[in-house]
């Protein structure tokens, strides 16, 4: 029976019960309870999506109607019965010129979305092609010692994907570095503790605005005689300090809560100090420190998209502002593209993280 029920966990764990549980309802050998576990975990969730995607086409739809409404309202009040069919013609025939822009509907999102992909294919075969016809003169250059010929045209979308991703992995190993040690510390040490609150509560609450203008100060300054582009070093430090604090707190919180009889067990040992942060304190803590390392990241990926429209550093920020600015037909359905994006890479990377934490943790934990 025992040897049943590991078998059972295996499999759940080699993510094979889903399979095994399609296998059985069309065997006949499902049972109730599992059926309805099915059901709950696919059918209610398609439903749900199918409901909110229906209540988002009524209501990009009544909006639309209404702001049509007001553009013929206004043409009949300002122009007269004429000018009033003019505009309900230009309008149904989905003239761009006079076409209400407001809330997208699925179709038009998913239209853009496409259209951002043939966009990137573009300008993936135009940086390959500038590559090829570069080649030769580059080795010369590199042979000369000099800089190699660099492509300079517009990012694509998924270009920007790429560099929002390495701005915050870089802004959350600055917060890894920074807090993770020194919570540790403050964690050990009562005194530590006491001297470095004021910092940290003061700290903590601070806008991510406020913190990209202190490193912008700091770091134009710093790189004043440099001729590389800084908004990537703004973007990053700004985004690791606005993001440190959940990973500081939880991280000298889960130090300082190691039960005291593992402290003592390690001085009956003699264990040195580093050994004993690493073979007690941390495995004790590992736990609150990834709850910690959890928060930080997803408020890094959060306050990301301020910080790059702040620092024009062309990434998911500087593409929502730029469409939102640019004010085309399409422009707001490239900004819904891009939140989708945002959302399911901050899904991706909260799993991610809980991935993580389940290898390294003896404490295993299902997220919501």
């Amino acid at each position: 029976m025992k040897q049943s029920i590991t078998l059972g966990k295996v499999t759940k764990f080699m993510g094979l019960g889903v399979f095994n549980t399609i296998k059985d309802l069309f065997t006949g050998k499902l049972e109730k309870e599992d059926f309805k576990n099915l059901l709950r975990k696919t059918l209610v969730p398609l439903l749900s999506i199918l409901l909110f995607i229906g209540l988002w086409h009524m209501g990009a739809k009544a909006l639309y109607n209404k702001e049509a409404d007001f553009k013929i309202e206004k043409a009949l009040t300002d122009q007269g019965e004429e000018a009033a069919e003019a505009m309900k013609v230009c309008i149904a025939s989905g003239d761009v010129s006079c076409k209400p822009n407001t809330l997208p509907s699925p179709s038009q999102v998913w239209d853009s979305y496409k259209s951002l992909l043939r966009d990137h294919n573009i300008i993936a075969a135009d940086k390959a092609a500038f590559k090829e016809k570069t080649a030769v003169l580059n080795e010369k250059r590199v042979a000369d010692g000099l800089d190699a010929i660099t492509y300079t045209g517009r990012p694509s979308f998924v270009d920007q994907i790429f560099r929002s991703l390495k701005t915050v992995f870089a802004g959350f190993l600055l917060a890894l570095l920074i807090a993770v040690p020194l919570g540790i510390f403050i964690g050990l040490s009562p005194t530590l503790k006491s001297s470095f609150n004021w910092f940290i509560q003061i700290f903590k609450p601070v806008s991510p605005v406020v913190w990209y203008l202190l490193v912008f100060m700091i770091v134009k300054t710093l790189l004043i005689d440099s001729n590389e582009d800084s908004s990537f070093t703004i973007s990053f430090i700004s985004v690791g300090l606005c993001s440190m604090w959940a990973t500081l707190v939880n991280t000298a919180m889960g130090v300082s809560s190691v039960d005291k009889d593992y402290i003592n067990v390690a001085k009956v040992l003699k264990l040195g100090s580093f050994q004993k942060i690493f073979k007690v304190v941390l495995p004790s803590s590992l736990p609150l420190i990834f709850t910690g390392l959890k928060i930080t990241l997803s408020v890094a990926w959060m306050v990301l998209i301020a910080i790059e429209l702040l620092a024009q550093s062309p990434g998911l920020g500087l593409f929502v502002w730029e469409e939102f600015q640019n004010g085309a037909n399409d422009s707001n359905a490239k900004i819904i593209v891009a939140m989708f994006v945002i959302g399911i890479i901050g899904f991706l990377l909260d799993r991610l993280m809980l991935t993580i934490q389940n290898w390294v943790s003896f404490d295993k934990t299902d997220a919501i």
